[in-house]
């Protein structure tokens, strides 16, 4: 963290995110959840492990992780808002997902990213070892769809 910034403070508490301030990155800042209605982001909420990242009473970072708590877990939706980037709150964030107790000692933790890959890779994750092993349904204008 660079000198003069302000400690991260993460919480996996519902109840402290800002959700208008999620739905609004993903639906009009990110790259992957563009046009993505505020019940959906709801209901993915309502069904993950979520760590927001906030600076005082002001969240700046979010992350959320799908998983069973067992054997696989799934991250996605990883931002920090634009004026709060190059602080190092990314890692902090990945560092308090990756240190979750409910995360570990899964047998497969995966994420999807265009443009993080030296971030992710200081924590363990690589391209698949066996990507011919793997398959997906992508559908990337679904929320465009949405009537």
């Amino acid at each position: 963290m660079l000198a003069g910034m302000h400690q991260l403070r993460i919480s996996t508490a519902i109840e402290d995110l800002d959700v208008a301030l999620i739905h609004r990155f993903l639906s009009e800042e990110s790259a992957w959840a563009r046009e993505i209605p505020i019940e959906t982001v709801r209901t993915s909420i309502r069904n993950s492990l979520n760590f927001g990242g906030f600076l005082g009473d002001s969240q700046v970072a979010f992350a959320r992780v799908v998983s069973d708590h067992a054997t696989f877990a799934y991250l996605v939706d990883v931002f920090v808002l634009k004026a709060h980037r190059g602080n190092g709150y990314s890692a902090a964030l990945v560092a308090a997902v990756m240190a979750h107790p409910q995360l570990q000692g899964l047998r497969r933790f995966m994420l999807a990213t265009g443009d993080a890959h030296g971030l992710y890779a200081k924590f363990g994750f690589t391209p698949p070892s066996r990507p011919q092993t793997l398959m997906e349904k992508y559908v990337p204008d679904v929320y465009a769809r949405v009537p």
